[in-house]
């Protein structure tokens, strides 16, 4: 059994399920339908996807060393959760729609869940600075990270279709007029606040 293999998907699963930005998109989507939520994980899947593979290549070194476009990529992800959040609140303003039609207005969900994603380069510096701490000295590097960053995405696609899953059997509930509005205004707030504190913490760094 391999004791590194087995610490490191406890840490990566607990970065994974950690509450932010990724988990209130995939709710707020899988309140529209189980499909669209689903969608929504595929894409967080694939900006973890594109975070570990510049981690595997090295290339999120780049972050660090030049910091001006680390902030600008701050930017772009706080300034894109920020709208995700004001467009979910602004939307309750209007009367009650169906889920069809809700879906047809919205962004595409494997779009929302891929940007919310990729837009954070703290997510490729996390996993720069953590795959090489788990490669045992002497063995050739590449087929471990990207063993390591298959973990990664495994882990993300399972997680997040379990959201999905809990969303659809407490759907009944969660749909009831009261409930949805209520569950819409708090992931639309949790993603204004994330969205702006994202951004403020560039601004104020």
């Amino acid at each position: 059994m391999d004791a590194q293999l087995i610490a490191f998907t406890g840490i990566a699963a607990a970065l994974v399920t950690m509450p932010g930005a990724d988990f209130a998109v995939v709710v707020r989507n899988a309140l529209v339908s189980r499909r669209a939520g689903a969608v929504c994980g595929l894409g967080i899947a694939g900006g973890l996807l594109v975070h570990t593979t510049l981690a595997v290549a090295g290339v999120a070194a780049v972050l660090v060393a030049v910091p001006a476009l680390f902030h600008a990529l701050q930017l772009l992800g706080g300034a894109y959760v920020l709208q995700l959040g004001v467009r979910t609140l602004w939307a309750l303003r209007r009367p009650a729609r169906t889920s069809g039609e809700t879906a047809a207005g919205a962004a595409h969900p494997l779009r929302q869940g891929f940007v919310t994603n990729v837009l954070n380069p703290k997510a490729s510096l996390t996993f720069l600075s953590l795959l090489p701490q788990f490669v045992p000295a002497g063995s050739p590097a590449l087929p471990r990270t990207l063993l390591l960053a298959l973990i990664v995405c495994v882990l993300a696609l399972l997680w997040f279709q379990l959201v999905v899953l809990l969303v659809e059997r407490l759907g009944s509930r969660l749909r009831r007029p009261r409930a949805a509005r209520g569950l819409e205004a708090g992931t639309g707030v949790a993603l204004t606040v994330l969205g702006a504190a994202l951004l403020l913490e560039t601004l104020l760094a």
